[in-house]
């Protein structure tokens, strides 16, 4: 009986330790997945595409000249490793943000370097050209496309990039979409009951007269918003129309980027047939106001693009609107960058420099 007493106790002993064995053997891959979720986060990019990132992210590379502006915005240019050319140059963004200088723009001419920028060791890649994620992507860092065409694209691409960043960004998101939505909502409470919406043309800059934004872009967004209509019917972003289609659109205004508004009306009253457009008659011909990106194209501050046309498009019903005193207060709200009054009217004529 003792003997079949000590032969069950070794049994048990061995199955209790067997046991053991088996559950921390079991618990060892929960542990390890729980290290993982620890130091990594997901988030969904503009394209749908679920990116893993590290659960914080100190270097990042933006190589879309429009999010720069964004990450400045929300407070993260301290984090920017690599940039591009056109905001390392850009004199407003210089005069916000000096150190954007100091940055690396790993591109020769257009082409993104893949050495160059793994030389900046990012934690992530922000862009929005398809050959240039692409590219990212073969090297193994985590890209974000942020790319957008609307005004609910921006709220998305702006919040995508709050997450990324991480910190205080998504407070300041919060912010940002208050105010944009505040100016959105102004701007349709002031033209509700006006039928009229002025036929705008949009001009990408003022020395190619045929280069245009047509329908399906931020550009017709915000001339819808303001209370236009786009003069073209064809779509697409920066596309190329003869002169005979855009005599015939014979706008009742012209908008022309990258311009002030002195060089945009000099260069179309130079040009034979644009200059009897009526617009050009009547001197409704602005240059875009550009700031730290311009505000016509993939600019956060869209927020002021919106005011703006609607003031240029419905003088009458926007009397009241002191663009300087919202441009300063934004400026100041986001980049705690206080504008002099000259600067602020330099910005809002168009020009490329601050003085």
């Amino acid at each position: 009986m003792k003997k079949t007493q000590r032969i069950l106790l070794g049994l048990a002993l061995v199955f209790g330790i067997s046991v053991a064995a088996g559950c921390q053997s079991q618990t060892k891959p929960a542990k390890s997945t729980a290290a993982a979720s620890s130091t990594t986060r997901t988030v969904t990019d503009m394209s749908g595409k679920r990116v893993q990132l590290p659960a914080k992210v100190t270097r990042v590379a933006d190589l879309w000249h429009a999010n720069n502006q964004v990450v400045l915005l929300l407070g993260g240019q301290k984090k920017l490793v690599a940039t591009t050319q056109m905001i390392k140059q850009s004199p407003w963004f210089k005069t916000i943000d000096p150190s954007i200088s100091k940055v690396t723009a790993p591109f020769a001419g257009d082409d993104l370097q893949s050495e160059e920028l793994l030389k900046t060791k990012p934690d992530v890649v922000i862009a929005a050209d398809p050959a240039q994620i692409k590219q990212a992507k073969k090297t193994k860092v985590p890209t974000v496309n942020a790319m957008y065409q609307t005004f609910a694209g921006l709220r998305r691409s702006v919040n995508l990039t709050a997450q990324v960043l991480g910190g205080q960004a998504p407070k300041v998101a919060k912010r940002y979409q208050r105010i944009l939505n505040g100016n959105l909502a102004y701007v349709k409470r002031q033209l509700k009951g006006v039928t009229t919406k002025p036929k705008v043309l949009h001009f990408v800059n003022a020395t190619n007269l045929n280069q245009v934004d047509g329908t399906g872009t931020i550009v017709d967004e915000w001339i819808k918003a303001g209370g236009g209509q786009n003069a073209l019917k064809q779509s697409g972003n920066m596309i190329s129309v003869t002169t005979e289609t855009l005599a015939k659109s014979n706008p009742d205004v012209i908008i022309v980027g990258s311009a002030t508004t002195a060089q945009a009306r000099a260069a179309l009253k130079k040009n034979a047939v644009l200059s009897k457009l009526k617009a050009v008659k009547t001197n409704h011909v602005y240059g875009n106001p550009q700031g730290t990106f311009p505000w016509d194209r993939y600019s956060a501050e869209e927020a002021l693009q919106v005011l703006w046309a609607a003031q240029k498009l419905h003088p009458a019903q926007f009397k009241q609107l002191d663009m300087v005193a919202k441009t300063k207060a934004f400026y100041q709200e986001f980049y705690h960058y206080q504008l002099s009054t000259a600067q602020t009217n330099r910005l809002l004529s168009g020009a490329s420099t601050p003085k």
